[in-house]
């Protein structure tokens, strides 16, 4: 973009100077000469690109093309233009606007106003170009309409740069409809690793129901300790869909909700007429893990949202699992068994925030299929226990010999926008654990940076959809192994 075509390049003149020639003695006289003069003050000089962007696109000197849009006349210039295949491909071959001296160009997006135009077209007339972030979906709905790919990555840069919870809707509103898949991944990553934790009402209201769904039902959402901490994230977001204009105290806001549903009969919101556009969100939700816990069921039973339909199936297939456990037919999962989508669709996830250095021990709540797991966290190593000594009910601890478990975990620290200031995650591992035996799960180095989010995903017993008579098979050589 820096070099002006020979058309706007004014012609240099020189004067040669015809000197006589000087003897070897003459250099001393010069040097002394040289001692008295004054250095000539250092100008400086306009840069090449600032004088082009000032004479030919903000001055318009010299156009030879008017691109009117937005009621507004642009006196631009073809060689420049032609920098945007949108533009190219227009003055080129057969095309009227070939031969044209002034073209129309309609534009239909809305997002596209005059100084996201202005930035787009001077953009082919200077090398820098500063898009402020509050200002970028409108500057990528120009640079998109005009076809400049080089403009369209630096809005790219700068949405991923910035996603906030002020940005985010609109960001991945804009990703979607200009085809910016990186930047699309980038809002749902973020989402699912901040969401559970922002949860304001303006966040809530701009997501789609699809987008939704897609972070509520992502193996890798960072929840706040449980799956039942989802379900209830789902309630308040279908309840703010529904009532919009609910402005009360945050505070209060958990309260209203439940008593938004608990008027209903049970299954009755999400077969109404309103409600039943949210019925793929709840599905969504990993009931495995709630029912598990006894006041979660009594919650479920209280909200009246979940139809018993529904439940009925998950109580009937957690049954068989316990049974299978019982009677010493799974031992739980292995890798050869279980797939990595399959432990992504099936694992319970889970999750913990450490605030400050120090050492901490916890359980997270449910029945776990006689698996006690203790996760202690100190001297910045994640450390896992299968617990059989310590628990309050003893009858409630599997005594086989050895449990097989699968887990992944996954470690971030934020900036106050959400990115990611530090990061550790580990690979999906299988750990075959003895009574009380403890594993390292993960060290975290001396860079992480308090408070850092633990995000857990963790398998106990073998998806009851798998082949049940692969499973008993193996169960059966494990057992002669032991025997």
């Amino acid at each position: 973009m820096g070099n002006i075509p020979a058309r706007f390049r004014g012609e240099v003149l020189s004067e040669g100077v015809k000197g006589q020639k000087r003897s070897l003695g003459d250099d001393s006289e010069d040097d002394e000469d040289t001692k008295h003069m004054n250095s000539p003050q250092r100008k400086k000089l306009k840069c090449t690109a600032k004088y082009i962007y000032d004479t030919l696109f903000v001055n318009g000197e010299n156009s030879d093309i008017t691109i009117k849009a937005l009621d507004k006349d642009w006196p631009l210039h073809k060689i420049y233009l032609c920098q945007s295949s949108y533009f190219a491909s227009m003055f080129s071959g057969s095309w009227k606007e070939s031969t044209l001296k002034e073209i129309t160009v309609d534009i239909p997006d809305q997002n596209i106003d005059e100084n996201a135009l202005k930035v787009a077209l001077g953009s082919l007339y200077r090398d820098d170009v500063l898009i402020e972030p509050a200002r970028v979906v409108s500057v990528l709905a120009a640079a998109s309409l005009v076809q400049l790919d080089g403009l369209i990555q630096q809005c790219a840069d700068v949405m991923s740069e910035n996603i906030s919870p002020k940005t985010i809707g609109a960001y991945h509103s804009a990703a979607s409809s200009y085809g910016l898949q990186t930047v699309e991944t980038s809002c749902v990553q973020w989402l699912e690793r901040n969401l559970m934790f922002v949860q304001n009402r303006e966040l809530l209201l701009e997501l789609s129901l699809d987008l939704f769904k897609k972070v509520m039902s992502s193996p890798h959402l960072f929840v706040l300790q449980v799956e039942m901490d989802v379900y209830s994230l789902t309630k308040k977001y279908c309840f703010l869909k529904v009532n919009p204009s609910w402005h009360k105290d945050p505070k209060v806001l958990g309260k209203n909700v439940d008593s938004f549903y608990q008027k209903f009969e049970t299954g009755e919101f999400l077969s109404s007429e309103k409600g039943q556009q949210f019925e793929p969100l709840f599905r969504a939700l990993r009931f495995e893990y709630i029912i598990n816990d006894h006041a979660a069921c009594k919650q479920l039973q209280k909200d009246n949202i979940i139809p018993e339909d529904w439940l009925l199936p998950i109580f009937k297939q957690q049954w068989l699992r316990m049974l299978r456990v019982e009677q010493a037919k799974d031992s739980g999962p292995k890798e050869d068994l279980v797939p990595a989508e399959q432990f992504e669709i099936h694992s319970q996830r889970c999750g913990r925030m450490i605030t400050k250095e120090g050492e901490y021990c916890w359980r997270w709540t449910g029945f776990n299929y006689g698996v006690d797991l203790l996760i202690t966290y100190a001297n910045k190593l994640l450390v896992i226990k299968r617990n059989n000594t310590t628990h309050p009910v003893s009858s409630s601890i599997s005594m086989q010999s050895h449990r097989s478990i699968m887990i992944r975990i996954h470690v971030v620290s934020y900036n106050p926008q959400g990115g990611i200031l530090y990061e550790e995650k580990s690979n999906i591992e299988t750990y075959s654990l003895n009574k009380d035996e403890e594993r390292v799960l993960i060290g975290l180095s001396r860079q992480v940076k308090y408070p850092f989010q633990i995000g857990v995903n963790v398998l106990a017993v073998t998806p009851f959809l798998l082949n049940e008579s692969a499973t008993e098979e193996r169960d059966r050589q494990e057992n002669v192994e032991n025997s």
